[in-house]
């Protein structure tokens, strides 16, 4: 197994967003048992250090596929070039103009209370800011889950589209994640209990 492959085949799956969760889990800990540093001490120094490579390319990866959403994220990066410098060439993906004003009109919010105090009236108006953006982040979730037959069904080469329409929905969740963040900090509440909180 080699460090430069990509994660599905670290599993040897396909490039497809539907994965059967036990039966990843499964192999996950086939291939941590195979290649456990612990397993490998007496071999050659050579051999363990490829023995430490590979299981923790096998963690990195199976992080990153038994999450929906994580794994929809890393193959979106995948297919499209990546998230960093070839996105930044392209121009990143802009949330809709709607999500836009209202994270505006959050942050104006956000300004004022803590320029005025966190009275009662500014803490309910930011709760419920903080409850209507919960409930939309949730619906970004469930629409991006939804369209993972519509990726799995395309051909390889037609995927452009989606690619585009992924990493759309995919930076509106994080415009939306930050807010809630920014929210639930100026409440000083723990937002996890409100929204759970992917972290890659």
């Amino acid at each position: 197994m080699s460090p430069d492959q990509d994660y599905f085949a670290v599993f040897e799956l396909p490039r497809k967003l539907a994965v059967d969760g036990d039966a990843l889990q499964r192999r996950f800990y086939e291939l941590s048992r195979r290649h456990h540093p612990d397993f490998h001490q007496g071999a050659s120094a050579e051999a363990q250090g490829e023995a430490l490579a590979t299981s923790a390319l096998v963690n990195r990866a199976y992080r990153a596929l038994r999450d929906p959403l994580a794994r929809v994220e890393y193959l979106v990066a995948l297919e499209g070039g990546g998230r960093s410098g070839d996105e930044r060439a392209a121009g990143k993906p802009r949330p809709p103009t709607d999500l836009l004003e209202e994270m505006m009109e959050v942050q104006e919010g956000l300004m004022e209370a803590r320029a005025a105090g966190l009275g009662a009236d500014e803490r309910t108006r930011l709760t419920e800011s903080r409850r209507r953006l919960a409930e939309r982040y949730q619906a970004e979730e469930a629409a991006i889950v939804g369209r993972f037959a519509d990726w799995d069904r395309a051909p390889a080469g037609e995927r452009g589209a989606l690619v585009a329409w992924f990493k759309e929905r995919l930076a509106a969740r994080a415009y939306l994640r930050t807010a809630i963040d920014d929210l639930g900090e100026a409440l000083g509440e723990d937002t996890e209990t409100h929204v759970a909180h992917r972290r890659h």
